[in-house]
């Protein structure tokens, strides 16, 4: 079992770590600070380093139960201690993007109570489809404009993990069409955008949303007769 780290700290950039197995293609660690993967946040990439040796962490990936750290070419041995090295400007770049999704649902749902259809990102990008029969180019500028009074408004941002019992009785924490969070998951991981948005969430996030920066909505379209897109980008 690797011990996921970032759930607790997002900004923690280098961590020590033990090689608990070799495979195919990667190793497993007995803990990690690079993000897996999942909710549409892709996995990090980075280094691992151990005895002037470097090897390069191309992504990260479940397998048979266990988490693996992909590399290409010579790995480390078993037991071997290492230090893991997130790529940071990559990693803090999707930090701020998963936020403005966050922002973004979070106003959507409180002004005109839209459910998540889907949604996928990458470092400054990202896109999410929502139930929404019809909107103008009146109606994305008038979003545009609600997104980024939140990003002004320095809201704090908290990670919180909760029981399923607990998880159960919060409304709305489930914004998604569909409910993919499997029965069998007994403590939820929660983000909390303070007097905003509050949504299950295993991914990485910014500490204050202030920290977003500027967010530009730079495109929509028609997915379906209820599901519509919209495209966002970071202004830097």
């Amino acid at each position: 079992m690797t011990d996921l780290l970032y759930h607790n700290e997002s900004y923690l950039r280098e961590f020590d770590a033990t090689v608990t197995d070799v495979v195919d293609g990667g190793v497993v660690l007995n803990q990690t600070a690079f993000y897996i993967g999942g909710g549409g946040q892709p996995s990090d990439s980075g280094l691992l380093l151990s005895e002037g040796q470097k090897y390069q962490v191309t992504g990260i990936k479940r397998s048979d139960g266990s988490i693996v750290h992909q590399i290409t070419g010579d790995r480390p041995s078993k037991g071997t201690t290492v230090v893991g090295v997130i790529d940071w400007e990559r990693r803090y770049l999707l930090m701020r993007t998963h936020t403005a999704l966050h922002i973004l649902c979070g106003v959507v749902w409180r002004d005109y109570g839209a459910m998540v259809t889907g949604g996928d990102m990458k470092p400054g990008e990202g896109r999410m489809d929502f139930e929404f029969e019809n909107f103008s180019a009146e109606f994305v500028e008038e979003l545009e404009t609600k997104v980024n009074v939140e990003v002004a408004q320095n809201r704090p941002i908290h990670a919180h993990n909760l029981s399923r019992e607990e998880a159960d009785q919060v409304p709305d924490l489930i914004r998604t069409k569909i409910n993919l969070l499997p029965t069998t998951i007994q403590e939820i991981r929660t983000i909390d955008i303070t007097g905003l948005d509050l949504q299950a969430d295993g991914g990485t996030h910014v500490a204050n949303t202030s920290e977003v920066g500027v967010i530009r909505v730079v495109g929509h379209e028609s997915k379906g007769r209820i599901n519509k897109r919209i495209r966002i980008a970071l202004a830097d």
